[in-house]
């Protein structure tokens, strides 16, 4: 090699990112949000964060837009450790860890505080320390905000107006359950094939946080939002075990100190992005109807919560409502 041939060679590796260069760890993130939704934004600044603490030791990379596959796909990926993180709604993540199935009652939150007061409190940590006997690693719960109702059929105001909708829902047995109690016919479905549904008639509406509708272009397919704030959305960012026990002490704490300040950035975002999402919502033509007669729905469920009662013990629910 060429005294010239080497020079070139050291000025072309000076030119390379460091995590090209120095990567210990490739971490690919699966979102199934689009790269403007809240949760997106945050695991940048997770990305961020890891890579400079960790000097380029730790490459992060933001998978968003379901391109790893929907939350189911990401949570099983996790498990396997053909996905090193996720950042799924707790409402999927149930599906492998039933005790987080009590963040879906719906109404069990007065709002984003006392919600963030569970989450990240003695309930919220008792059910993440389940988590490594199915195969995941909790690191930080988050919030995408309450859930609202979009329908192409009409306004709803009370829970009368939902009788015979037919409602895309998560792939959750609680929120099916709620939903069907209402009147509604629910139809479990991945949020990516959602918009085509919408579009099509196959569903006549869904039920997301403002930050979400948006962010799916749902606005573009529905005709009517009604603020029903029926449940909470928690998302849970997770890592592989394999991944999380291959790391040291150290790079372990680096990483969840991130992952707390990336829920705190999603938090900002979905409160930032609230009253001008619903702004941008009418833009496309959607009638917001804001005065909806929450007891009402409340009052049909009544004979559920008397389940929920049972399935999570009387005393866990008394616990959330009396969190400060």
């Amino acid at each position: 090699m060429t005294y010239r041939t080497i020079f070139a060679t050291l000025i072309l590796a000076g030119s390379m990112p460091m995590a090209s260069l120095a990567a210990d760890y490739t971490l690919n993130v699966g979102l199934v949000g689009g790269p403007q939704a809240p949760e997106v934004v945050a695991m940048g600044q997770f990305a961020d964060e890891v890579e400079k603490a960790t000097d380029g030791r730790i490459e992060v990379r933001v998978q968003s837009g379901g391109a790893l596959g929907g939350d189911r796909d990401v949570i099983e990926g996790v498990q396997l450790g053909t996905v090193e993180m996720a950042v799924p709604s707790t409402s999927v993540v149930a599906n492998f860890v039933p005790d987080m199935k009590v963040f879906d009652i719906p109404f069990l939150f007065r709002d984003f505080d006392h919600a963030e007061a569970v989450l990240t409190g003695p309930i919220g940590q008792e059910i993440l320390d389940e988590m490594p006997d199915q195969g995941l690693v909790g690191l930080a719960y988050g919030g995408m905000g309450f859930r609202e109702l979009t329908n192409n059929v009409r306004p709803v105001q009370t829970a009368a107006d939902v009788e015979g909708l037919k409602i895309r829902t998560q792939q959750n047995d609680m929120h099916i359950a709620v939903w069907e109690a209402l009147g509604v016919l629910p139809t479990p479905m991945a949020i990516p094939e959602v918009y085509t549904a919408l579009q099509q008639g196959v569903v006549d509406g869904q039920e997301n946080p403002v930050g979400a509708i948006l962010n799916n272009r749902f606005g573009e397919v529905q005709k009517y939002l009604s603020m029903t704030d029926h449940a909470f959305t928690p998302l849970v960012v997770l890592i592989s075990p394999s991944v999380w026990s291959s790391l040291d002490t150290g790079d372990q704490a680096i990483i969840k100190t991130a992952a707390e300040n990336a829920m705190l950035r999603n938090r900002q975002e979905v409160e930032n992005g609230l009253s001008a999402g619903l702004d941008e919502l009418r833009a496309q033509g959607v009638t917001v109807i804001e005065d909806v007669d929450k007891a009402s729905f409340r009052e049909k469920l009544d004979d559920l919560y008397d389940q929920f009662a049972e399935q999570f013990g009387a005393d866990r629910l008394n616990a959330i409502a009396q969190t400060k």
